[in-house]
């Protein structure tokens, strides 16, 4: 036998190790805070934005305002709907004041322009062709050379049917003249009205030139 003494080699980070795992499970874990709620709610994600096609976007125009309602609706609405109409004696007042306020109006604009004279009294014949000017400048009529019409179709055939409600109310109480030319000039704006929109429903076919203002 040997007398060389045997060595035996032992690793103390081992022990070491150990030593301090019994160390901590002897030891009270301190239980964990609670998480408080937050009351303020978290934020949602931000959407992508969409990304918009090569075609147009539909514009959704705004609502219209509501339309005035008919007679007919009022013939059945309760007391309290409509305000009373004006006495005979009120209306011969407000007539009275107002025929004051427009003369007064009438010397001011004759002072600052002492060659003008007195202005003519609106007859029907004025209406007429107010109603007919304002159809034909709303198909384009008017517009100077070079620049392009600009066109309100609806507001043109808004303009002529308020000229064929005018020939209906009137019917049987116009002079012989009056009717002749209502009838001309509604005959006038409603051909016009019928060559624009045909043009207009063409396919390919621009706006067609605006037809010629008519000859006081």
């Amino acid at each position: 036998m040997s007398d060389t003494p045997k060595f035996e080699i032992i690793d103390r980070r081992k022990y070491k190790a150990e030593e301090e795992e019994r160390a901590s499970a002897q030891q009270p874990t301190a239980p964990e805070p609670e998480a408080k709620a937050d009351p303020t709610p978290a934020p949602e994600p931000e959407k992508a934005p969409e990304k918009s096609g090569g075609g147009p976007r539909l514009v959704t125009p705004p609502p219209a305002p509501p339309a005035a309602p008919d007679d007919d609706e009022f013939a059945g609405a309760p007391e309290g709907a409509m305000p009373p109409a004006p006495t005979a004696e009120e209306s011969e007042e407000q007539k009275t004041a107002y025929e004051g306020a427009s003369q007064r109006l009438e010397d001011i604009v004759r002072a600052q322009n002492p060659g003008a004279g007195a202005q003519p009294p609106v007859t029907l014949e004025h209406l007429i062709q107010q109603l007919y000017l304002s159809s034909m400048i709303q198909m384009g009529a008017g517009t100077q050379e070079g620049q392009r019409p600009r066109v309100d179709i609806l507001g043109a055939k808004q303009t002529i049917d308020l000229l064929g409600v005018l020939q209906e109310k009137t019917g049987g109480n116009l002079t012989e003249a009056e009717a002749r030319m209502l009838d001309s000039v509604l005959f006038e704006a409603r051909m016009a009205f019928l060559e624009l929109t045909s043009m207009i429903s063409m396919a390919g076919v621009g706006a067609p030139p605006p037809p010629p203002l008519p000859k006081r």
